[in-house]
């Protein structure tokens, strides 16, 4: 006959800290505990390489186009900065073309030509920054602001169309309306005033290319807005509404705080292809208005390198464009981020 004995005290402590038994005689997943008390999650595995490629295989796919997009007409070209080092002569080719180091480019600085384009680029590009970059922000405001939807379409209709006609049907509209034979000099001579030389006055240069480029596309330019704007909760301006404020308070304490970084990401882009003004709209031109006025460096590259036969000091003026375009870009970045701002690109 078994006699039963009472518990000890330490066989009671045992007992409590011993736990109970799971289902099946198994404990789960859920009731394991480390050391400190706390359930303890199961281990979440990586999947492997190819599984990953497996699975966006699809997307991998559509990025093919691009990539080799880039690698033959942006990457692949890099290598023949290479000739701004060279007193390239195309006969001889890269490698047998005699290795002259910076002498190139010092011509550049020593070149009227060159100082005179540099000068029109940084001119021009001031003025298409100042009054070209609000445009598309106030046409966005503009048509988010309509009520009627039939009306938002045609008015986005009108102002995207110009930006599908190329320069030259561009400049020819221009010269038929403002020309000296156009329809604003006809009208003005049949009120008995003199003729107004629009595309042929040096002075008046940078407005026309200005005029020209908000006609062309700012409409375009646009469509980013208008995105950032179609993300915005509409909850935001019921309740400022409810609370008494206008339509311009509205516009500055939400629309523009929320427009802000695509602002500052598209300012840092526009500020790092400052130099870039344009090639087909100032080549067409040229002639018009004389090389003093309408000279930038994409025209002074191409007149230089390909006209001229200087292969070698076209591809050092280019190259200058090129270093000068990421330092300002990289500079601008690291100004966006010292305002708090999140810029085109953050570190790790």
């Amino acid at each position: 006959m078994a006699v039963l004995t009472p518990p000890t005290e330490g066989s009671v402590e045992s007992l409590e800290s011993t736990p109970a038994p799971a289902a099946n005689g198994r404990r789960t997943r859920r009731n394991r505990r480390n050391r400190a008390g706390e359930r303890t999650q199961p281990a979440r595995t990586t999947p492997s390489l190819r599984t990953r490629l497996r699975n966006d295989r699809q997307m991998l796919l559509m990025m093919v186009p691009g990539v080799l997009f880039l690698l033959l007409f942006f990457y692949v070209p890099i290598l023949g900065n290479v000739i701004a080092f060279q007193d390239y002569q195309p006969y001889l080719g890269i490698s047998w073309s005699d290795f002259v180091g910076l002498d190139n480019f010092v011509g550049l600085y020593s070149n009227p030509d060159f100082i005179n384009a540099f000068t029109n680029t940084l001119y021009l590009a001031a003025w298409q920054l100042i009054f070209f970059f609000p445009v598309p922000l106030v046409l966005a405001v503009a048509v988010d602001s309509l009520v009627s939807q039939r009306a938002r379409r045609w008015f986005q209709s009108i102002v995207y169309l110009p930006h599908f006609l190329s320069w030259v049907l561009v400049v020819a509209l221009f010269q038929q309306v403002l020309g000296g034979a156009g329809l604003v000099n006809n009208a003005l001579r049949d009120l008995g005033v003199d003729a107004i030389p629009f595309m042929t006055n040096p002075d008046t240069f940078p407005m026309l290319v200005v005029a020209q480029l908000v006609w062309k596309d700012a409409g375009w330019a646009m469509i980013i807005f208008l995105a950032a704007l179609a993300s915005i909760d509409t909850s935001l301006y019921e309740a400022a509404a409810a609370d008494g404020a206008g339509r311009w308070r509205r516009l500055w304490h939400i629309t523009l705080p929320a427009l802000r970084p695509v602002i500052i990401l598209l300012l840092i882009l526009r500020i790092g292809d400052i130099l870039s003004v344009g090639f087909e709209q100032f080549i067409l031109q040229r002639p018009a208005v004389g090389p003093h006025a309408a000279e930038v460096l994409d025209t002074f590259t191409y007149y230089t390198g390909v006209v001229g036969g200087g292969w070698s000091v076209g591809a050092a003026a280019g190259l200058f464009k090129g270093v000068i375009g990421l330092i300002l870009i990289v500079g601008a970045n690291k100004l966006a981020h010292k305002f708090g701002e999140a810029g085109i690109y953050q570190k790790g």
